[in-house]
């Protein structure tokens, strides 16, 4: 259950402050988080579980440790605070090189601590400030004495952007004022936001009916989920905060961030609630969504870009004249070398096509091969593909996010760079550039040419797979534009408008092999 309060908005530019962190050294730079918290020996929480986080919504986390402690499944036996001087000097050190976008604090177990922190913000600036007020664990356990209630209600809480406390934090810091509804967390939320922080999210694991309410100026949004039963529930507090910062420091916006950080939160319940790791009646649960699966499993639950080598996107209307069916198509394409699939089928019933999906999702599984769906939100979901493909007037990128989950991929089309920086910004994991050439397969489709392709994955700060007209008399010429970014052509015409589609796919994958040793 979230009571998330917030009357101020961030600043007007937060996004493209945020999300446009470029150096004329470098035009990609790495969304950077710097997590300020205890080390948890069982891993589920603090310092561990905040890496695990970032690594896993592609961000980069340094750390700073302000307690160890000794602790597993069944709680927390021993406690050690770092003085506050070597707490300091790890804070002077990565705050100095580092070019953070976000600074996430969990457990701050001493007024000395704060101070340091306080004092090193001053000095090093950053431009966001996510507060996770740890003082209790899940399990019970008190992590921070009421000595630092003082300091974080006068001196800590007014210069954050976000608080994330669950209903004992709040109520403590509220001078233990009950909190057992949602009404009373929204009081609570506006209570604490009178503090200073720009928003305040609060929240009850322990009911753990996954109610959520979100005040934007003067306006709540619930945010509702199914209570997920299972055990494994260990470092959710520390899991939602550090998400709701790696999310900040790729350019989200607060409600979205907030968003994306609670339906990660519930995926990775709900995919953990049969995992078993340690004896206590309280686990950790799993960020990468892989523990359940078969280390040998071929199932492309991962995006590497190296997948957009050979793309191959279908079309019915090109399956019909050579009389074959979508899945024989598919089947063919991966025998001949095809390293990702996107089903693009305009005319198929809905019906029928999502029945092919379905056998297709089984052929790319078996084979390691990654398979999308063409605009089609719907079929995705229903068939469970690894993602879809969007073009710049189809559903926005953030709102495909919200329905698919964190773990799938989500690809759009782009011509221009400043449609690629914004797909970056939105949370896309590639982008798909053309038309290179003019080509049949979409009527009035404008071309950008090989400079056009070029002049995008320079400025792309994703994965490029070029598409439109490519096939084998022109892929060396557009794989020769040799930029880190471009990883692959996109086909449609070049493998499905052929007798043999097994044939030409060989052909094809084999001119671009030779290209890459040209290259």
């Amino acid at each position: 259950m979230y009571s998330l309060g917030g009357i101020r908005s961030l600043p007007a530019n937060w996004r493209s402050t945020t999300a446009s962190m470029t150096t004329t050294e470098s035009v990609r730079k790495v969304p950077q988080v710097l997590t300020v918290a205890g080390s948890d020996s069982g891993a589920g929480a603090g310092i561990q579980a905040d890496l695990k986080v970032c690594a896993a919504r592609g961000v980069y986390c340094a750390s700073v440790i302000t307690a160890v402690t000794a602790q597993n499944t069944r709680g927390v036996q021993s406690v050690h605070l770092l003085p506050p001087e070597f707490v300091s000097e790890q804070l002077k050190s990565v705050l100095s090189d580092f070019e953070f976008d976000v600074v996430k604090t969990g457990m701050l177990p001493s007024t000395e601590i704060v101070e340091v922190l306080l004092q090193n913000l001053s000095e090093f600036p950053v431009r966001a400030l996510v507060v996770d007020p740890v003082m209790v664990s899940t399990s019970g356990h008190v992590l921070a004495g009421s000595s630092v209630l003082s300091i974080f209600r006068e001196r800590l809480l007014p210069i954050a952007d976000i608080i994330t406390p669950n209903v004992k934090e709040a109520s403590a810091l509220l001078g233990g004022v009950k909190i057992e509804t949602v009404e009373e967390m929204r009081s609570a939320a506006k209570l604490l936001h009178e503090m200073g922080p720009r928003f305040v999210l609060v929240k009850d694991f322990k009911t753990f009916v996954e109610c959520g309410t979100l005040l934007l100026g003067k306006e709540f949004h619930e945010l509702r989920s199914p209570r997920i039963a299972t055990r494994n529930t260990h470092g959710t507090g520390c899991t939602l905060a550090s998400c709701i910062a790696a999310e900040l420091a790729k350019g989200s916006s607060m409600l979205s961030a907030v968003k994306v950080a609670k339906r990660f939160v519930d995926n990775a319940l709900d995919y953990s609630k049969d995992i078993v790791i340690g004896t206590g009646k309280q686990g950790p649960f799993d960020h990468f969504f892989s523990l359940k699966k078969d280390p040998q499993s071929s199932r492309c639950s991962i995006f590497n870009p190296d997948d957009l080598f050979l793309y191959a996107v279908t079309d019915s209307r090109m399956n019909k004249k050579w009389n074959r069916s979508i899945v024989d198509a598919v089947k063919a394409a991966i025998e001949g070398g095809a390293t990702i699939i996107q089903l693009r089928e305009k005319e198929a019933e809905t019906r029928e096509f999502l029945e092919e999906a379905k056998s297709c999702v089984g052929i790319c599984r078996s084979h390691g091969v990654c398979l999308l769906i063409n605009d089609r939100i719907d079929i995705a979901l229903a068939c469970d593909a690894d993602g879809v493909h969007v073009g710049q007037s189809d559903m926005p990128v953030d709102l495909v996010r919200s329905l698919l989950g964190p773990d799938k991929i989500i690809g759009v089309s782009c011509k221009t760079p400043e449609q690629a920086h914004q797909a970056w910004k939105d949370g896309a994991d590639y982008i798909g550039s053309g038309g290179v050439f003019p080509t049949n397969t979409k009527a009035n489709n404008r071309t950008i040419g090989l400079d056009g392709l070029k002049t995008v994955c320079e400025a792309s700060q994703l994965p490029v797979v070029a598409i439109g007209g490519i096939g084998i008399s022109n892929a060396v010429s557009v794989m020769q534009i040799n930029t880190p970014n471009l990883k692959g052509v996109a086909v449609v015409s070049a493998l499905f408008d052929q007798e043999c589609v097994l044939t030409q796919t060989k052909k094809l994958h084999k001119t671009l092999e030779e290209s890459k040793k040209e290259v």
